[in-house]
């Protein structure tokens, strides 16, 4: 199981920090992905890590967001800086075993284990 945490209202320009807790023993083992949905948009990809590391990201969110894994807390961070309006959405962190190149990574449907979402409000 996947729980997520950290989201709230902030206004542009600010930061906020989610967390995403894991239970299971396997934890290390997983890649790790944060995706967030707008309303009356499609599931995007925002960054992911891998089990043994090399972080990911989509082109908007570069340089404003840092993912990082922390394997002893079973924990998963999407630390975000400088946010704007547009990063308003419901933000899911999602598990998966194996995922080889970008592509797989960037993918929702290759995700398996999800959590149920934090919401991330930026007024402008």
């Amino acid at each position: 199981q996947l729980q997520a945490s950290g989201g709230g209202q902030v206004q542009a320009g600010n930061s906020l920090r989610l967390s995403c807790v894991a239970s299971g023993r396997t934890f290390s083992n997983y890649d790790m992905g944060w995706f967030r949905q707008a309303p009356g948009k499609e599931r995007e990809f925002v960054a992911a890590i891998k089990s043994v590391g090399g972080s990911y990201y989509t082109d908007t969110v570069t340089g404003r967001f840092t993912i990082s894994r922390d394997n002893g807390k079973k924990t998963v961070y999407l630390q975000m800086h400088s946010l704007k309006p547009e990063d308003t959405a419901v933000y899911y962190c999602a598990a998966e075993w194996g995922l080889n190149y970008y592509g797989e990574l960037r993918d929702p449907r290759k995700y398996d284990y999800w959590g149920r979402g934090t919401l991330v409000t930026v007024s402008s």
